[in-house]
């Protein structure tokens, strides 16, 4: 039996439907989302005007941030808008277009945090071939191959989404567009979909994640042997990865790893790799790390004073002399 897609657009069922609880969930992902654009905002401007653009690390960090800030734009501001709204709407074309770029910026973000990985493990175990292994062109050409797995990765879900036939229900149980929800909706036997969305997410996912934790412990095991100097450098950098690796992945993980179904906890985990990560990373990569401190107060303390120069040398500043 053929189906046809006669939906023309799907009603989110957000977080809840309570009015109270909308207006408090307005107030907090609005302050939240104002933290995330500062935050990512000020590390990728500090970053790209000081020396640190030339290390590797922060160059990384730069995308990241620049990645963080896209990822969660494509949720957020809806999420805040539908906040106060009794009908959350989303067009056909809409829901497939934030599919698709969510999976596409959150694709990108993984794979560069493979590449920071990387970075760590060659500066770490194998330090007197860093300056040539991590060249200014290896780095973009890492960069390169995150946004090209991450397209294939998004583009990938976005087929698996989009030749699907609905023809009703169209309510979708979550605060966005995802494959998972709208797998519940389609009027078909979804079950071998199911399973490649499992290949495509979940375990790419879970592949990547334990590279990861491999490289993490060789770095540990590394370290060892270093000063206790040395050893505190490189674990204080170290353990800012491993703890923003841990947000991410862990919530995307328990999403995507299991058979296509939908759990009311899958919203508040959601949160933690479309929010709360973004909005935690800047004070992760600032808090502990001296160079990125010495960089903000540099950077835009020098703006500052060309700003305040700028204000005394203008013509209302001066008083006419008698």
């Amino acid at each position: 039996m053929e189906y046809k897609n006669n939906i023309t657009e799907f009603i989110l069922l957000g977080l809840s439907q309570r009015k109270e609880i909308g207006i408090l969930c307005f107030l907090l992902f609005l302050l939240c989302y104002i933290v995330i654009l500062s935050g990512n905002l000020l590390i990728m401007i500090s970053i790209s005007c000081s020396q640190l653009i030339n290390q590797p690390m922060y160059f990384f960090l730069k995308y990241l941030s620049l990645s963080d800030l896209c990822y969660t734009s494509t949720v957020t501001p809806k999420l805040i808008m539908d906040s106060l709204l009794t009908k959350k709407s989303i067009s056909y074309t809409g829901c497939m277009t934030q599919l698709f770029f969510m999976h596409f910026f959150g694709g990108i973000e993984v794979f560069i945090l493979t590449g920071m990985a990387y970075d760590r493990y060659v500066a770490i175990c194998k330090p007197l071939h860093y300056t040539v292994i991590m060249s200014r062109q290896k780095c973009d050409a890492m960069i390169a191959a995150s946004c090209a797995g991450g397209f294939l990765h998004s583009f990938g879900q976005f087929l698996l989404a989009v030749f699907l036939p609905y023809c009703g229900p169209n309510e979708i149980d979550h605060y966005f567009c995802d494959v998972y929800p709208l797998l519940k909706l389609a009027c078909t036997d979804t079950r071998k979909i199911g399973f490649l969305v499992i290949a495509n997410s979940g375990l790419m996912g879970t592949v990547i994640f334990v590279v990861l934790l491999i490289s993490y412990a060789v770095i540990l095991s590394t370290v060892r042997s270093y000063s206790i100097e040395n050893r505190g450098k490189a674990l204080s950098t170290c353990s800012s990865h491993i703890t923003v690796v841990v947000l991410f992945f862990a919530p995307l993980l328990f999403i995507y790893i299991r058979p296509a179904t939908t759990l009311p906890e899958e919203k508040v985990f959601a949160l933690f790799f479309t929010i709360i990560a973004p909005m935690l990373n800047p004070l992760i990569y600032t808090l502990r790390n001296m160079e990125m401190k010495n960089a903000i107060k540099k950077v835009w303390g020098s703006i500052l004073r060309s700003k305040g120069n700028r204000l005394r040398d203008f013509p209302a500043f001066h008083h006419p002399t008698s």
